[in-house]
């Protein structure tokens, strides 16, 4: 996992959190650069994996150290995370204009899943940009549809290919 900072953030909007750990929202990327350089900071983005992506404003030069030290971090996890027999997660993938049936088939196969106690990742391939729009709609029907087995992990991710999102089990009260 890379550490980006400063111009290497290509988000247009990042949550921000200031030099003392305090939470100034959302803003653009712009202003979140302008206030780094009025302060002699740098802007470091820590993880891509949600939207807008968390940054801070941290001191300079240790940014820079800070994205060495997550490298190693992430190397030793990795290790960790191969090495263990961690369950994997069930990736069910649709198309963007999906015929009726198969969605209600799909549909079946995720539920099946989350009631089983295994999470599931959902994937919609989109063929260009101009499908991104109706592969996001495809996710959230599902989202409805899936609320009562499973909890959004991360939020819907849009990409040029499509969109995801994963969903966990939701756990069931003990009657």
């Amino acid at each position: 996992m890379a550490v980006l900072i400063n111009e290497q953030i290509k988000a247009d909007e990042v949550v921000l959190t200031g030099l003392a750990g305090e939470k100034l929202g959302v803003v653009s990327k712009s202003e979140a650069l302008a206030m780094a350089r009025s302060q002699g900071v740098d802007l470091v983005c820590t993880s891509l994996m949600s939207s807008p992506p968390p940054c801070s404003l941290v001191a300079k030069g240790k940014g820079k150290a800070l994205a060495q030290k997550e490298t190693a971090a992430s190397k030793n996890v990795g290790r960790a995370a191969r090495n263990s027999g961690k369950e994997k997660v069930k990736e069910l993938r649709f198309t963007a204009h999906i015929e009726e049936h198969d969605y209600d088939t799909k549909l079946r196969q995720a539920d099946k899943h989350l009631r089983s106690g295994k999470p599931v990742q959902l994937v919609v391939k989109a063929s260009g940009a101009k499908e991104a729009p109706v592969a996001k709609a495809v996710l959230e029907r599902l989202l409805v549809d899936l609320k009562e087995a499973g909890v959004k992990e991360t939020g819907i991710q849009t990409g040029g290919k499509g969109s995801q999102v994963k969903l966990n089990p939701r756990r069931m009260a003990n009657p």
